[in-house]
């Protein structure tokens, strides 16, 4: 029942996180994919969970995927620029 606005509220802040990124990726000069990686990894994650929510899929494989994705962002957070 209540779902499904949670679903949409997700949907609805992660677009406005992406958009946030790209404005302050801009600012900062950062170019390149590798400064990159650890947002679109962080995002993945969003995703894989929501569509492990819907789909009753929340079990081992999604967990491990979850973890490997948080372990990549985590990894390519030295690409970052640094202020």
């Amino acid at each position: 029942m209540l779902s499904i606005p949670l679903t949409i509220l997700l949907v609805l802040f992660m677009a406005l996180s992406i958009i946030t990124t790209i404005k302050k990726r801009k600012l900062a000069g950062a170019t390149g994919h590798k400064s990159a990686l650890t947002p679109i990894c962080f995002y993945s994650i969003a995703i894989v969970a929501i569509i492990a929510f819907w789909f009753d899929l929340a079990g081992l494989i999604s967990w491990v995927l979850i973890i490997i994705l948080l372990g990549l962002g985590a990894y390519f957070t030295k690409y970052l620029p640094v202020k």
